[in-house]
């Protein structure tokens, strides 16, 4: 802001005054582990915290000064339509949430955010273009509101479940271990894929995916490990692959349960020596890719039937993350579909928010296509609602019949079974899971690509749950 002389510096002060006391209240949080951030009407950033330099790196708390708050805290809470940003315009306070801290590059620290707006008249004890004030805090297991959700690296929960894989995956920070992420499909385990690569020491790298189901084997070995021109008939030029790509990043590997045995042989090898070749090709390269992967698939049975090498699988799974489903994790749908919500409407221009009434009917809905179909679910919601408010008639039709899909809409309770041994408690969830997948079937009139846009999966994740089901 302009000093004394019109130079406008943006770290100065318009009085010594104000200055003392800012800094004053700076230090005072800083002994107790709280970095202390100012904010004009704009949301831009006044004045910082020394603290954010061991926060991040040094020369942050000056290098954020005049940027926008969401560059550092992100736009999924200070965009234009992020609920801490539409508090603050409201004049509300907002305490205990949670959001990934990160600046131009920096590793990024989970922390635990309180806004306020300033109140008005304290022009002589700060500076009087601040008018909201953020104090941040490293975030820990104290303190924090266990209902406010916690924003991390594109993910948003409140669930104890998802904030204990956010835990393990910043205890993760410095570790090169391969992960094995499982999950239902559309749980969001690539998000967590993501969240691991971009606080590992490998955030600078790429990130590069390869879905193991969506390709015939000869086509996916050249696909991650390259070819070179005459390898096969259409090799017309040689070609990089995703190992190659991954080189000092992440390489994720969704879907690795439908990995063919002879890659599964070539993986195994790159995993233990780190050396590959491409196709058509005698030359041995290096990796320097740390590999993901991920499944929906039971591994451990597909061992059993000699479907997966077991020596594979425990290279794979050095640290194990398993994804709930949503409809475990009920708590998390409102913070899903609001931070969804805004993702869609930002896009689109337009206001739009869910009634008490839609936002029942999430809850009760039981979500076989978990996180990715509760999306597809709002952006068809904010497509036809006529009007600002998402009302129940607004949603998808299989959500607003929950003989489709709830597993437990609220109703009288049923005798507890005795005696039920767990190859029993399955087949009684599997017979659950059929009659539900039917009903859903009939309701499209069986047609296999209706049906698996409603549940926000692939028609080839459709057929492999029917033939489980015995629905084929």
């Amino acid at each position: 802001m302009p000093d004394a002389n019109g130079s406008g510096a943006s770290d100065r002060f318009e009085s010594p005054l104000t200055e003392a006391a800012l800094h004053g209240v700076t230090w005072a949080l800083a002994s107790v582990g709280r970095a202390f951030i100012c904010l004009d009407p704009g949301f831009r950033i006044v004045h910082a915290s020394h603290l954010l330099d061991r926060y991040l790196a040094e020369g942050v708390s000056k290098a954020v000064v005049g940027r926008p708050v969401e560059e550092l805290l992100g736009t999924e809470l200070f965009g234009l339509r992020g609920p801490l940003r539409q508090a603050l315009l409201d004049g509300q306070m907002r305490e205990g949430w949670r959001a990934t801290l990160a600046f131009a590059g920096t590793s990024p620290r989970l922390v635990s955010i309180t806004t306020a707006p300033l109140a008005s008249g304290n022009s002589e004890i700060c500076d009087p273009k601040v008018r909201y004030l953020v104090v941040l805090r490293l975030a820990d297991d104290e303190g924090s509101s266990p209902t406010a959700p916690v924003f991390y690296s594109g993910a948003v929960a409140c669930s104890p479940a998802m904030l204990r894989i956010f835990k393990l995956v910043e205890t993760l920070q410095q570790s090169e271990a391969t992960v094995l992420i499982t999950g239902e499909s559309g749980a969001g385990k690539e998000v967590v894929a993501r969240a691991i690569h971009q606080h590992s020491t490998r955030s600078g790298g790429p990130f590069v995916a390869v879905n193991c189901g969506a390709l015939p084997a000869e086509l996916l070995e050249s696909e991650i490990f390259g070819h070179v021109r005459g390898a096969f008939t259409g090799a017309i030029r040689d070609r990089v692959g995703r190992f190659e790509l991954a080189s000092h990043g992440t390489l994720f590997l969704d879907e690795i349960g439908e990995l063919p045995p002879a890659l599964q042989v070539k993986l195994l090898r790159v995993l233990q020596e780190k050396q590959y070749q491409r196709l058509g090709e005698s030359v041995t390269r290096t990796t320097h890719a740390r590999v993901i992967s991920a499944t929906n698939a039971d591994l451990r049975v597909a061992m059993r039937q000699g479907r997966f090498r077991e020596d594979l699988y425990y290279r794979l799974c050095v640290v194990p993350i398993e994804v709930p489903p949503l409809r475990v994790r009920r708590e998390d749908i409102p913070p899903l579909s609001l931070n969804m919500l805004n993702r869609v409407t930002a896009q689109y221009g337009l206001v739009r928010r869910i009634s008490p009434q839609a936002m029942r009917l999430l809850l009760n809905y039981a979500w076989p296509g978990n996180v990715r179909e509760l999306a597809n679910a709002i952006e068809y919601a904010v497509t036809v609602a006529q009007r600002e408010t998402i009302l129940p008639e607004d949603l998808p039709e299989e959500i607003k019949q929950p003989a489709l899909g709830a597993e437990t809409v609220p109703g009288p309770a049923l005798p507890p079974r005795r005696n039920i041994s767990p190859d029993q408690s399955q087949v009684l969830q599997n017979q659950s899971q059929t009659e539900r997948l039917r009903a859903l079937l009939d309701a499209h009139h069986w047609k296999r690509a209706e049906v698996a846009a409603a549940l926000g999966i692939s028609r080839a994740t459709l057929w492999r749950r029917m033939r489980e089901l015995g629905l084929a």
